[in-house]
Order: structure tokens, then C-alpha cells, then sequence
């Protein structure tokens, strides 16, 4: 039978995890407000026009905003920013603007293969070499 734990040990364990838990939630939570705010300014600027169209601006926005800002700290090697608060914020900052491109590359690719609906596809494949619009 396993021995019971001492409070002394419980009690520095819980505090261990709960700062474990409040640095990841915080970095979480940072990125989340990166990725909302990114996906709000987004749709200011460029109105979904259907609900569908608002589905796939958020999730593209919020998508681009995480992963293209964890690989823009990731080429960079900005890791050790995250220790320090402003170097922090300046990280939420990066994770905001890349998510600003997201929806309109998604857009424009939507646009472009919503005008070749109903072609074959030899005459997309065409139009994609050529580079027409």
C-alpha cells in the first residue's frame, strides 16, 4: 500500500499546478483574444455576406491568427518572449496580425472557385496555369 502524501507535499503539488494551470490558461486566453479581436477586425472591414460566409471567416480568421502566429514565433525563435509581460503582449500582438490575412485569402480563393463552378477540371486546371481571373 502506497504511502499517504503529507500536506506539506499536497499542499507545495497543488500550488505547483495551480501555477502550471494559470500560465497555460493565460497564454491560452491571450491567444484567444488575439484570435477574436484579429477575427472581429476582420469582418468590420470585409461584411460576410451570408451566415455561412460569417462561419468560415471566423474560423479561418481564428485559425490563421493561432497557427500562423505560433510559426511566425516558432521561425523567429521568439519563445523566450513569453517569461515577461511586455514580452508577452508584444507575442499576442504577432498572433493578431497574422490573423488579419487569413480571411481574406480564404475569401479570394472561395471567389475564384465559386466563378468556375461548373467547369471541368481541365478548364480550371487551364485557368490556373494561365493566371486568369
Amino acid at each position: 500500500m502506497s504511502e499517504p502524501a503529507t500536506t506539506a507535499g499536497a499542499s507545495a503539488a497543488a500550488v505547483g499546478a495551480a501555477a502550471g494551470w494559470k500560465l497555460l490558461g493565460g497564454l491560452a486566453g491571450g491567444a484567444a483574444l488575439a484570435a477574436t479581436l484579429s477575427a472581429v477586425v476582420v469582418m468590420c472591414m470585409t461584411r460576410p455576406r451570408s451566415d455561412r460566409e460569417w462561419t468560415v471567416a471566423l474560423i479561418s480568421t481564428v485559425v490563421s491568427s493561432v497557427c500562423g502566429g505560433a510559426a511566425l514565433v516558432q521561425y523567429f525563435s521568439l519563445q523566450s518572449l513569453a517569461g515577461e509581460w511586455a514580452g508577452l503582449v508584444s507575442l499576442l500582438g504577432l498572433a493578431f496580425v497574422a490573423g488579419l490575412p487569413g480571411w481574406a485569402l480564404v475569401r479570394w480563393a472561395f471567389n475564384w472557385i465559386e466563378k468556375r463552378e461548373g467547369l471541368g477540371l481541365d478548364e480550371v486546371l487551364s485557368d490556373l496555369r494561365k493566371g486568369s481571373d
